[in-house]
């Protein structure tokens, strides 16, 4: 499903930091069967894909975002080497107006990848990702990307790669695939993800960051 040479055509950006912008990863239809498949999340945030249902369309996606060929791609564009790193894939639906504050990503992930599967968005409301020129202002950025489907954003975690968003509440359909420098930081986020997910499921009124 998942367009392999939209991500290939797409330019690698150095600065602020390495990154890829591509569009048409996914068609309108496509997005549209992912969302109908999408899981049953009532939840703000990311969710990790090991708490989820995962069949139909949705499950076709993230077999793509799993194979062998992703590594590929993303080694090659972001130049890095991750055929042989593990991942971690986290899915969200819903924002809240808290979310997408400025921030730079931990030491122990290599690089992300979101996929976006919105229909429509209206950029004017917030929620469009940016790749910041520092760790001032949302203001000073260096590109955006809307999380309309198809649209993916790429990049290689260093000391420069500050990003976020305005802030949006409602749907935004995202799925976040990571690639860690270990299993063992794979196995602590996956263990702190579904720690996490359990405790919102007690407490649906808890403050919950994206």
């Amino acid at each position: 499903m998942l367009n392999f040479e939209a991500l290939r055509a797409a330019r690698t950006r150095t600065e602020p930091f390495t990154y890829i912008v591509a569009e048409g990863a996914l068609s309108l239809d496509e997005a549209a069967g992912v969302r109908a498949d999408y899981p049953a999340i009532a939840k703000t945030g990311y969710l990790p894909l090991s708490k989820l249902d995962s069949h139909g369309r949705f499950a076709e996606l993230i077999s793509d975002l799993q194979s062998p060929e992703l590594a590929d791609v993303l080694s090659d564009k972001l130049g890095l080497e991750l055929r042989d790193k593990p991942r971690m894939i986290t899915v969200r639906k819903l924002s809240k107006e808290s979310d997408g504050r400025i921030h730079n990503d931990s030491e122990s992930k290599i690089c992300t990848m979101l996929v976006y599967l919105n229909e429509s968005w209206d950029k004017d409301e917030g929620g469009a990702i940016r790749a910041l020129n520092g760790d001032q202002s949302m203001d000073d950025y260096a590109e955006e990307v809307e999380p309309l489907a198809g649209n993916v954003f790429a990049f290689a975690r260093s000391e420069t790669s500050w990003h976020g968003h305005p802030p949006f509440g409602g749907e935004r359909y995202v799925i976040q695939t990571t690639f860690l420098i270990n299993q063992d930081e794979l196995d602590r986020k996956e263990n702190r993800g579904g720690l996490q997910y359990f405790l919102k499921k007690l407490n649906p009124f808890e403050g919950k960051r994206g």
